[in-house]
């Protein structure tokens, strides 16, 4: 499962070089017209590629985190919860949670105080949810747009 979401986020990620350089394209002579409504599909597609690609790099760190608890020796308490935290941070430590929407995975103690395994999770969560309002506004500016060359087209017959 770990190799389908890293693999997930190499496509995603490949998307959405290939839309961001159709959103480079755009400046170039030549380009499609209406441009401005091309312009905004094809940002609206990079975004939806760069969402999903951060989306899947954290949750192939969170599935990463679940496969590690309990697979083998020394799996117990999960291994994120334990590696790279001084021993005041780990002290009474009892089991973990984790979460796929929103990311994280999350160290419980014994007496319920939480401490994340890792930071990087809230930068994807707020990339993932800000990058998929761009897209929505995008998208929405993209009918307001053909909307907008709907009507003078209409007004000037």
């Amino acid at each position: 499962m770990l190799l389908v979401g890293l693999g997930l986020f190499a496509i995603c990620a490949l998307g959405a070089l290939i839309a961001a350089t159709g959103v480079v394209a755009m400046a170039f002579p030549g380009r499609p017209e209406p441009w401005a409504v091309h312009l905004l599909r094809r940002a609206a597609a990079a975004a939806v590629w760069a969402a999903v690609a951060v989306y899947s790099l954290g949750l192939s760190g969170v599935l990463l985190s679940e496969h590690e608890f309990g697979n083998g020796a020394d799996s117990i308490p999960a291994p994120a919860c334990r590696d790279g935290f001084d021993a005041e941070t780990r002290q009474g430590l009892s089991h973990h949670r984790s979460s796929y929407l929103p990311l994280r995975f999350d160290c419980v103690r014994d007496d319920s105080t939480v401490y994340s395994s890792e930071a990087g999770y809230v930068w994807m969560n707020w990339a993932t949810a800000s990058l998929a309002l761009a897209a929505l506004l995008l998208v929405i500016g993209t009918g307001y747009a053909t909307e907008l060359r709907a009507r003078k087209t209409a007004a000037v017959s």
